[in-house]
């Protein structure tokens, strides 16, 4: 069976998901499951998707960005279809993991996305050591710490995380942390921040 996923980042980008499902279409999908959710958030259409495929079966996406957030992601994706014996098509890269040019040029790009990140995080390292040994290097300011008070400060006056972080301008699992050392119920304060919005 030929099975599409189609994934656009919010709710307002109904032609581009329409674009993609008639994509799909025309590449003969017989079963599309598509969401509309960033790629960082929870994508239970994918999910749903990987446990529908079938021995035999092929999944199929106009784009790579669609089906995965990073080249980790995608690895890890296919992976799992391979292990259930389902290929991967990828319609604009012209990729079919049914075919052993696919999987090789899957793997390939694999491979060079990893030696991307080897050398970035070499440079990383030498810019470091080369910093230190100038005594310039004062590591990553720790802001969500030193802004602890703050969070502390707007949580008695139950404010939500998802309040604080815009206020603050720092991530919502820095004021989770701030809470679980503050000893405040998370679940209480993220029903706050819930009733807040």
């Amino acid at each position: 069976m030929r099975i599409g996923y189609a994934r656009t980042s919010n709710i307002e980008q109904v032609a581009g998901l329409e674009a993609q499902e008639r994509d799909l279409k025309a590449a003969s999908v017989e079963k599309i499951f598509r969401e509309q959710v960033s790629s960082v958030a929870p994508r239970l259409q994918l999910e749903a998707m990987i446990d529908f495929a079938r021995e035999g079966d092929t999944v199929t996406v106009t784009k790579l960005d669609r089906l995965a957030r990073s080249v980790r992601d995608l690895m890890a994706i296919v992976d799992r279809l391979k292990t259930k014996g389902v290929a991967l098509r990828i319609l604009d890269m012209n990729i079919d993991t049914a075919t052993a040019t696919g999987e090789l040029m899957l793997t390939i790009l694999g491979g060079i996305a990893q030696f991307e990140r080897t050398l970035m995080l070499e440079r990383q390292r030498e810019g470091i050591a080369k910093a230190k040994a100038e005594k310039k290097y004062k590591g990553r300011a720790p802001t969500a710490r030193s802004k602890a008070p703050e969070i502390e400060a707007l949580l008695r006056q139950h404010i939500g995380a998802q309040e604080i972080t815009r206020r603050l301008g720092i991530s919502r699992s820095s004021v989770y942390r701030v809470m679980e050392h503050a000893g405040i119920d998370t679940k209480l304060q993220s029903g706050a921040g819930r009733m807040e919005a």
